[in-house]
């Protein structure tokens, strides 16, 4: 039976540094365990390329790369404040192991994976949430004294955890307890092949690697934890719906007999509300006034099909305009403020590309709110009516 050493850390620590260099010193291990995928690893230990602009915005999911980048940006800020980099310690285990010529494994999932279950799991008002805690974190991060050893304290760890629970129940599912069940998983294969482990983990997955360590048989199947989550296509779904309820309303109104100047009002709406939403928050980014033209000029269409997004034509403008280069993403990751992000071409095209697709969303949510109020018609008639008609017509063919 291994021997297992868990080093609870908090990942901008100089205590955690000093806490993961003492414990290879004083246990000896026969290999070193840490929270780290092999992605992290080669940040850390090594210069990386960077992903192209292109690369990124085929990615798509610019509100999730957002929330990455911001979360980093937060690590980052108090990192500076504690004069230690992010993942300091691990890079201390790692070079600690190098230095008593013991091998290092990599135990922690994939961050992709992490990231895309995370994000997958959550419903629509834990996002909401989330961006909203994400917002004040960038102001009130610059301001808060934060005493980052205290996040070592299980306690105190315990009742963190607890409270992101409540604010978030499936993306604590994700970025927790799966990454809890994962990195035992990773631990007990270690086990069966070493007899002194030691691994190195954030203090927040402490308690609940060692529950899985005392009752292995609870551990979920591996396979499980890496999976792609596939739920329904919300996106899409609610796409094809807004598609479908506006050609209805049309076809209601052009039936109803309320005239056609009415129905080409209701057109020239559809296209100022969705246009105009989408090219304030392309300018409220920041966007460049041709980016903001351009939301506006396809937000209407784009609404009206699930496959395309306002931001990404108004990304792909902003891009050409901007000319993110080598080292954005670089920047992005080492500012030191949040208008300082802003500043970066790279960040600003992501940030067009997110906020004109909400602006878009809203746009097709307040056309439906208060078109009829504007248009000055009763909704019951026009529907009743224009249905009737329809149906009468189609009887009529038949």
């Amino acid at each position: 039976m291994a021997e297992i050493h868990l080093v609870g850390t908090a990942h901008v620590s100089q205590k955690s540094i000093e806490d993961v260099r003492s414990a290879i010193e004083g246990f000896q291990p026969d290999i070193v365990g840490v929270e780290l995928d092999r992605g992290r690893y080669v940040s850390l230990t090594q210069e990386t390329p960077e992903p192209s602009v292109t690369d990124i915005l085929k990615g798509g999911n610019f509100g999730r790369l957002l929330v990455q980048w911001v979360l980093t940006y937060i690590q980052q800020r108090i990192g500076a404040e504690t004069g230690v980099k992010p993942g300091a310690e691990m890079l201390a285990a790692i070079e600690e192991a190098e230095k008593h010529q013991k091998p290092v494994a990599l135990i922690d999932r994939d961050i992709q994976i992490t990231l895309g279950r995370f994000w997958g799991r959550m419903g629509i008002w834990e996002k909401i949430k989330l961006v909203g805690a994400l917002i004040y974190s960038l102001v009130s991060v610059e301001d808060q004294e934060i005493d980052v050893d205290e996040f070592t304290n299980q306690d105190v760890v315990s009742a963190a955890m607890e409270e992101f629970r409540k604010f978030s129940p499936r993306g604590a599912q994700a970025l927790i307890d799966e990454r809890d069940a994962y990195l035992a998983h990773q631990i007990l294969m270690l086990g069966s092949r070493y007899e002194r482990v030691l691994a190195v983990v954030g203090a927040g997955h402490i308690r609940g690697v060692q529950r899985y360590l005392d009752a292995p048989e609870t551990l979920p199947p591996l396979p499980t934890l890496t999976a792609e989550v596939k739920g329904l296509p919300w996106g899409k779904i609610l796409g094809a719906a807004v598609t479908i309820l506006f050609l209805l309303l049309i076809a209601a109104i052009a039936f109803s007999g309320v005239g056609l100047d009415v129905l080409l009002a209701a057109l020239v709406y559809w296209i100022l509300i969705n246009g105009i939403l989408s090219a304030a928050f392309t300018l409220l980014a920041g966007g460049h006034p041709f980016s903001a033209a351009t939301a506006f000029a396809v937000s209407w269409l784009t609404s009206l099909n699930p496959m395309l997004a306002a931001g990404w034509f108004a990304a792909i403008v902003e891009a050409k305009i901007r000319k993110p280069g080598v080292g954005d993403l670089r920047q992005i990751i080492a500012a030191e403020t949040f208008s300082e992000m802003r500043r970066i071409p790279l960040f600003r095209v992501v940030l067009v590309a997110a906020l004109a697709n909400v602006g878009s969303t809203l746009g097709t949510i307040a056309y439906f709110v208060f078109i009829f109020p504007v248009l000055g018609i009763d909704p019951a008639v026009i529907v009743v009516d224009g249905f009737a008609n329809m149906l009468q017509m189609i009887q009529g063919l038949f």
